[in-house]
């Protein structure tokens, strides 16, 4: 790993100071530290402005009827708070389901919402693959190994899939993410190349409106392997009687708002089958690559699973 200059900030002012265009926030370090140490990237962060030295930004707190999560909290403590289960059962499931509970116990939630993708092309160590995200000209998904964390939908320059369990709950939930500088809501923040945070913007808090009474909510994850790994498809629903939103993941380079899914309630199978309208998914490649049209039938499957709960 190149040398790395750490600052461990004591407020927010001095974080936000402290931060520029070659530097990156540092909490639970669970996706931060493996980017550096695998040499992912042409011009790597060269600072480190730690922000768990900052004291009060891990709380879980209900307030008014709205949720409030400080943005250095353990996914572990969401998974198991009793305020976040009690209404906000969805967000609490997918904490849960985030990698293994070594990484819930480091990993917290604004770093779960903006941790970088895991395309195996864009990972690849020692900056195996000039990707567009890198500033290269293509997408290797698009012509390569396609089976795993890749989209079919909204891939436009890219097309890998977004893997934050907790940004689709926060997405059907109604969620703003409360920055140094702004309020986001929660589907505005993640973006196809990454997310709508300035080089000097830190989240600072989570908020999430009470839901109405009666709603219903899941979160459901599906992933090759049980443990640890990210989703190929996940679905996080609200739903009630003033209306339904039907948020995916792992089918997107963001969180997918599945409205065509949403406007054919309350029929199950009709909403399953609308769910991957539009979906294009990526052709087989080469021998061994299957391509990722697969997803499609198993979107359908976790979206009726969803609803039928």
């Amino acid at each position: 790993m190149n040398k790395v200059t750490v600052i461990n900030a004591t407020s927010l002012d001095e974080a936000v100071s402290a931060l520029g265009s070659n530097s990156a926030v540092l909490a639970g370090g669970t996706d931060i530290l493996n980017v550096l140490k695998a040499f992912i990237l042409p011009d790597p962060p060269d600072t480190l402005v730690n922000i768990k030295t900052i004291p009060g930004l891990s709380y879980i707190e209900e307030n008014g009827g709205m949720l409030k999560i400080g943005a250095a909290t353990k996914l572990a403590d969401i998974a198991e708070s009793s305020v976040v289960n009690g209404k906000w059962s969805s967000l609490a499931q997918a904490a849960r389901a985030v990698g293994s509970p070594q990484l819930r116990h480091m990993g917290t939630i604004a770093g779960n919402l903006v941790q970088d993708c895991r395309c195996w092309y864009y990972r690849a160590e020692q900056m195996g693959f000039n990707c567009f995200r890198k500033g290269g000209t293509l997408c290797f998904l698009t012509a390569g190994n396609n089976d795993k964390h890749s989209a079919i939908f909204g891939g436009q320059v890219c097309f890998t899939n977004s893997v934050s369990d907790t940004a689709n709950p926060l997405v059907a939930l109604d969620a703003t993410i409360v920055t140094t500088k702004r309020n986001i809501p929660a589907g505005d923040l993640l973006v196809v190349l990454g997310n709508i945070l300035d080089d000097n913007e830190i989240i600072t808090e989570i908020q999430v409106p009470e839901p109405a009474a009666g709603t219903s909510q899941i979160f459901l994850k599906w992933a090759e392997r049980k443990a640890i790994d990210f989703a190929e498809v996940s679905v996080a629903t609200a739903i009630s009687s003033s209306g339904a939103k039907i948020v995916l993941g792992g089918v997107a380079p963001v969180p997918w708002r599945a409205t065509a899914a949403e406007a054919a309630l309350p029929d199950v199978d009709a909403a399953a089958t609308a769910s991957v309208d539009g979906a294009f998914p990526l052709p087989a490649n080469g021998t061994g690559n299957i391509g990722n049209r697969y997803k499609i039938q198993l979107t359908k499957a976790m979206v009726k699973r969803a609803l039928q709960a």
